[in-house]
């Protein structure tokens, strides 16, 4: 479908929905208007966003030799950039595939290829663009891997189980500390023994620095007075420049 059929269809589609918004006055309506004409333009603005031919050899050269791969995690760390130029307020990349129960070596070293050079990009590309003043960066899973081998251990095959007891989150851009280490393993990477760092508080610090005060929203549910971060959490002062 051309973007002029498109946008025929949705005028019509807008006027039949403006119809029964006059006869019944339903916000709802009103709303599902404007979200379709907010998904028009939307769709109109990808080709142009989308279109990385424009790029010069050197934002390739930084980003890595995958980033010229369409759907590689360094390609799409340059259509993050240029989300951001646009004006896009959220971003969110994935890479899948950290899983490593076994052949953790091989497996780990494939994921830093993936990942490591395109993300340092990023924040270095932000940042000369005068982007990163204002934009948060936060990088990192849902938890972390244990220390230990799991299954058969090898001179060159092992693996890693899951581990929720400490793992690592880095943060770059507005309003964060940088250069700033905060808190500590023991010796065996087991126990947090310094300055831990709930999810909760991870929240907190991220909307905190987003502008957003995680207490000011609550609600009362089955006796507890819920907020944006459960009914926990505290923002992490060193962490703030």
């Amino acid at each position: 479908m051309t973007r002029e059929r498109r946008r025929e269809f949705l005028d019509a589609l807008g006027a039949l929905n403006r119809m029964t918004l006059d006869a019944f006055q339903d916000p709802e309506t009103a709303a599902r208007i404007d979200q379709f004409d907010m998904a028009f333009r939307m769709q109109a603005a990808v080709p142009e966003l989308a279109d990385l031919s424009t790029e010069p050899a050197h934002t390739f050269d930084r980003y890595g030799p995958e980033s010229r791969k369409p759907g590689s995690y360094a390609a799409n760390c340059i259509l993050a950039r240029r989300l951001i130029e646009r004006g896009v307020r959220f971003v969110q990349l994935y890479h899948r595939g950290w899983d490593q129960h076994s052949n953790c070596p091989a497996g780990l070293k494939t994921q830093c290829y993936d990942t490591d050079q395109p993300s340092a990009a990023l924040v270095h590309d932000l940042k000369e663009r005068g982007l990163l003043d204002d934009t948060l960066v936060v990088w990192g899973g849902e938890f972390g891997r244990t220390v230990y081998s799991q299954g058969r251990l090898t001179a060159d095959d092992y693996g890693r189980d899951h581990h929720p007891r400490c793992f690592t989150m880095w943060m770059a851009g507005a309003g964060v500390n940088a250069g700033t280490v905060h808190g500590e393993t023991d010796d065996y990477s087991y126990n947090i023994v310094r300055d831990p760092v709930h999810i909760h508080d991870l929240n907190a610090t991220t909307l905190h620095l987003l502008g957003v005060d995680h207490t000011r929203l609550t609600y009362r549910f089955a006796g507890r007075d819920y907020r944006l971060t459960d009914v926990h959490g505290n923002v992490v002062k060193a962490l703030l420049s």
